[in-house]
């Protein structure tokens, strides 16, 4: 259900922390007077990028850090070219690593930071995507209207025709939905009305007269928390685009374009302050896919923001807004760092490492000699105690067969019955016992 809370996994659970977050925003600002979404979504993001300040830091660490060894990676890569047996290419993982461990760096680095970002930036996805499943008081707006809609239309057939619901077709066919369970019935039904157009709300007054009033409440209370800067966020601007051109409003034609083109500017300068890839050759591949990247990203960022909710939209500009602040501020702290300074003080510690690691290995070796020798002792003492329990055993043994020769005939009974008797009394444990 898009209205229950993402259950994912991973992302789910930072959802309903960010949900938390974000419900204790709108409620301040509701405490002030102005219960706004934009305006939350706007302080939720900022709050979280500065949140994540730390980790975009060392991100750019390590990509200035690429960038200063990528010559000597490039170096060693050319060296192997064309060689794919196990033995170079072994050799070639080995020095690969010792130019990451002589700069400081983990070669997924980069990526242990990025996977901690990502899940929480998805997070905010969900929680903005989804208001009314975060904020119980948006909730709340969409009531006593959407009981009333299900008494009057059961199936939902009104809201399955309009363009709102074809994100949630498959939860009107589901079984909760057709079992009448009351919570995912009503979770659907404001579904689709947090996705109408201030269009489909005339429609779904025209449709339903006599809850003419509650329509009407409801949409007053949306729009005083959606109202941002004059647009609706709920709308998206392809819809502000096409309701403004069948009224002829043209100013709102232009308005529509404004979100779209605004995530597309601040995206490109939001890629154009990152740090460019270091290019060892013209054929150099991150290379070519960072300037891919920086042409791609404000295209999809504009194609996404125009299909999307302007609220969506919102929160990608703002996003891109801060990380461009940040990169600023990055970028002067970065430049001022002395990359010597930190290799050599990596090398350094890389130094002390090896030594302790050397160290240890002696002491180990050590260790497991001491072992092996004592265990070679104490098997040679164990052997020769053996041996002279054996050889005691048998003197006795020949001198009672000595003894009992002389008077039993050889191989009798009597002569054995004796050799056992002689030999007990040789054996300095039976005298013990006695």
């Amino acid at each position: 259900m898009f209205l229950t809370k993402y259950n994912g996994m991973i992302v789910g659970p930072i959802a309903r922390i960010m949900g938390f977050f974000m419900n204790g925003i709108f409620a301040i600002l509701n405490k002030m007077g102005l219960p706004n979404i934009g305006l939350s979504i706007i302080i939720m993001t900022i709050l979280i990028y500065m949140a994540l300040l730390p980790l975009t830091i060392q991100q750019q660490k390590f990509s200035k850090l690429q960038r200063k060894m990528q010559p000597e990676l490039n170096k060693i890569n050319k060296k192997y070219q064309g060689r794919k047996d196990p033995a170079s290419m072994e050799r070639q993982q080995e020095e690969i690593k010792e130019v990451y461990a002589k700069y400081g760096v983990s070669a997924t680095g980069s990526c242990v930071q990025l996977l901690i970002q990502m899940p929480i930036l998805l997070s905010m996805y969900r929680v903005f995507y989804n208001i009314p499943a975060y904020v119980p008081m948006v909730k709340q707006a969409f009531f006593p209207l959407v009981d009333k809609l299900i008494a009057a239309d059961p199936t939902g057939s009104f809201l399955q025709e309009t363009s709102a619901a074809r994100y949630y077709m498959r939860q009107f066919t589901n079984e909760s939905f057709t079992s009448g369970v009351t919570e995912y019935v009503q979770n659907t039904f404001i579904d689709v009305l947090n996705k109408f157009s201030s269009a489909e709300w005339a429609s779904l007054s025209e449709r339903f007269t006599d809850l003419q009033s509650d329509i009407t409440a409801t949409f007053t209370n949306l729009t005083r928390y959606n109202n941002f800067i004059g647009l609706n966020i709920a709308n998206s601007p392809s819809a502000l685009f096409k309701e403004a051109m069948a009224d002829k409003a043209y100013l709102l034609v232009l308005a529509a374009f404004i979100i779209p083109v605004l995530a597309a500017v601040t995206q490109y300068l939001n890629v154009s302050l990152m740090p460019q890839a270091a290019q060892g050759d013209s054929n150099d591949q991150m290379a070519n896919t960072m300037k891919s990247m920086n042409v791609m990203m404000p295209i999809m960022s504009a194609v996404f923001c125009w299909s999307l909710p302007t609220g969506m939209g919102i929160y990608w500009i703002a996003g891109a807004v801060i990380r461009s602040i940040q990169q600023v501020i990055i970028n002067k702290h970065i430049d001022k760092m002395d990359i010597d300074e930190m290799v050599a003080k990596n090398l350094e510690k890389l130094k002390e490492k090896e030594a302790k690691e050397g160290k240890k290995d002696k002491n180990r070796a050590s260790s497991n000699a001491m072992n092996t020798y004592s265990s070679m002792n104490t098997r040679k003492l164990s052997d020769r105690s053996k041996t002279a329990v054996s050889e005691d055993q048998e003197r006795k043994a020949q001198q009672a067969r000595q003894t009992n020769g002389k008077k039993y005939r050889a191989g009798s009974l009597a002569e054995k019955a004796n050799m056992v008797s002689s030999f007990n009394e040789t054996d300095p444990r039976s005298s013990k016992k006695k």
